[in-house]
């Protein structure tokens, strides 16, 4: 008899890392698979978790009980917040990691969590009947049985590495890639497309010139990712800044012809937003250099991350290139840059769930859907691992709408629109990016990850907590009157007017120029009330005081796109029949399979005028049936 579990998770990356870990806390047995047991939830790339956007995902993540945030935060060696000049739409929290250690303590979580079982073993193909995900076969032809199937393969799908004119099939340096899956994926009706992704060098640490570079710390008060984390205590590490040269500008060029990216070697497709060495020259000519960041990769190693030197040059030339930049005259290679192309899964194959449209219970999260990065791939592992959870379990499922989460935002952007090149999570994405913030994710998401199981009654309670002081907190602050005497020093040290008579704490928040501290120090009341709150309390407190008008605006566009939203369209709903789309419309609708009015307004090419009419004989469809 075949060894049976409810979920069988491929891939030990990220995703698969949360998946499995999601699945599990709700209670469903879960097999997962990785190529290599010593490589779980491996930073393949840079040493860093979080950054603008991918903050707000780490959080969402947090909140629903996943475990990177709380990961980071154990291994952080420094943390910034980003964007903190701007407003708190934007902020996001980025941390350099000991990636060492973050591997060690995510696979001691999985290997700690009751219902997952670990196994090192190559898949190669799925079991499906009638169908439906029924298994997997591993690459001695051993079988294994699953209710469901996630699929978290990385860039292992006929991964490809290039050095110049040296390639090797490979998933990362060092380990193999997976030739036979996506043979099994086509033969089975995917669709699959070609990316490329790169990594840079890693120097010798006593080989650099620090004496050269441009120091920069991380924030004095270091601010956890986890709400169950208290404190960040352990030492933090700089990081330093330098910038490539004309030499180096000058050297490329002469040996552009030696890129597998220029000369066409490579077909994946690259992300723009993200350009490799050779982009950054060849693509913006007019610039005089490019910021090169040295990023320690642990305590207890002496590589350094060099971020903004990627290439995939001849290492003979990545040598001589690197010696042209302030700093790395004599720095010693101790891994060269490489480019990486794979196969990934076209997107808008999926449903909201994740789960694919041709084959039941098959979900697929991470790279193999087309995205980029360590936030992305954990954000849509702890989605499908959810999903497939309350799949099992015979719950409904577990979907958020554009104006609940980051993690929405991006499920919804690539099962509607798909996306072409490597995608990434920025804050422009999201519509109602002023309600999905950072400091709110708990706010959000908790109490929905609590009545699923993905959190405990203590971690439902913290919530809770919060949303009650700042309730409380916004209704004590419009009672403390502050006198002129107390601030109108502090205002006009801030540019702002004078008041000349007593004036509610709540309304002087209100001004762009004024923040709770500034209110705090010429109010005892106000420092108080600050103190009894506590540091998210009180920001939230500020920030909804503060914007206000703003969220009220976006509340109501919030009540306008919920409208469109709950505006179904059915799985049997027949497209070919409607006059006046045009056919590539049409084919994007059959295509994509919109499961509302509201992501169908979101396909490419979607019209006012193309939208009533889908409207009106979505209308007759009912009527009809």
């Amino acid at each position: 008899m075949l060894p049976s579990y409810d979920l069988i998770v491929v891939g030990a990356g990220h995703a698969g890392c949360e998946a499995a870990l999601a699945a599990a806390r709700m209670g469903v047995s879960v097999l997962v698979f990785t190529i290599n047991a010593d490589t779980i939830a491996q930073m393949s790339c840079n040493p860093a978790i979080g950054g603008l956007a991918k903050g707000h995902l780490v959080k969402e993540i947090d909140a629903l009980g996943g475990a990177m945030g709380e990961v980071t935060d154990r291994c952080g060696i420094q943390f910034r917040r980003l964007n903190t000049s701007k407003g708190p739409a934007v902020r996001g929290t980025r941390v350099q990691c000991d990636k060492l250690l973050y591997h060690r303590l995510m696979k001691h979580r999985l290997e700690n969590q009751p219902g997952i079982h670990l196994r090192q073993a190559m898949i190669n193909r799925l079991l499906v009947e009638n169908g439906r995900a029924v298994g997997v076969e591993d690459e001695t032809g051993y079988r294994y049985r699953g209710r469901a199937v996630i699929l978290t393969t990385g860039t292992f799908l006929n991964g490809l590495i290039h050095i110049g004119n040296f390639r090797q099939p490979a998933g990362r340096a060092g380990e193999f890639a997976s030739r036979s899956l996506p043979a099994d994926l086509r033969r089975l009706g995917l669709q699959l497309g070609r990316m490329k992704t790169g990594t840079p060098p890693r120097m010798l640490k006593a080989s650099i010139d620090f004496s050269r570079l441009e120091r920069q710390d991380g924030d004095p008060e270091p601010r956890p990712f986890s709400a169950l984390t208290r404190e960040i205590s352990q030492p933090q590490l700089p990081c330093f800044l330098t910038k490539t040269t004309a030499a180096t500008h000058d050297l490329l060029r002469r040996h552009i012809d030696q890129s597998p990216l220029y000369n066409g070697t490579i077909s994946g497709v690259s992300a723009r937003y993200c350009p490799s060495l050779e982009d950054k020259i060849i693509k913006f000519p007019h610039h005089d250099s490019h910021q090169v960041t040295l990023e320690p990769e642990g305590w207890e190693t002496e590589e350094i991350y060099v971020k903004g030197l990627g290439n995939c040059l001849p290492v003979a030339v990545q040598e001589e290139l690197f010696r042209t930049v302030p700093g790395l005259e004599a720095a010693v290679v101790c891994r060269p840059a490489y480019a990486i192309e794979y196969d990934f899964v076209l997107p808008t194959q999926l449903r909201n769930t994740l789960e694919t449209r041709r084959i039941g219970g098959l979900y697929l999260a991470g790279q193999i859907n087309g995205t980029s990065g360590y936030e992305e791939a954990a954000g849509q592992g702890i989605w499908a691992g959810i999903n497939a959870a309350c799949r099992l379990k015979g719950l409904p499922p577990f979907l958020l709408d554009r104006s609940e989460a980051y993690l929405a935002v991006m499920v919804d952007d690539l099962i509607t629109r798909g996306t072409e090149e490597p995608y990434r999570m920025f804050t422009s994405r999201a519509e109602y990016r002023l309600l999905l913030r950072e400091d709110n994710a708990d706010l959000r998401l908790t109490a929905k990850a609590y009545q699923l199981g993905l959190v405990d009654k203590e971690r439902a309670e913290i919530c809770r907590e919060k949303a009650e002081r700042t309730a409380a907190g916004r209704k004590k602050l419009a009672a403390i009157r502050i006198l002129p005497a107390q601030i109108n020093d502090a205002l006009a040290g801030r540019g702002t007017a004078r008041i000349k008579e007593p004036t509610a704490a709540d309304r002087l928040l209100k001004r762009p120029e004024i923040d709770l501290r500034l209110l705090a120090g010429g109010s005892p009341a106000v420092a108080a009330l600050a103190a009894e709150l506590g540091p998210a309390a009180a920001e939230q407190v500020e920030i909804q005081l503060k914007y206000q008008g703003y969220i009220d605006r976006q509340l109501q566009e919030i009540k306008k796109f919920k409208e469109l939203e709950k505006k179904k369209i059915p799985d049997d709903f027949a497209y070919d029949g409607i006059p006046g789309l045009t056919n590539e419309l049409l084919q994007k609708l059959e295509t994509v399979r919109p499961a509302s009015l509201g992501q169908a307004s979101r396909l490419p090419g979607m019209t006012p005028a193309a939208l009533s009419v889908l409207m009106i004989y979505l209308k007759k469809h009912r009527a009809g049936k």
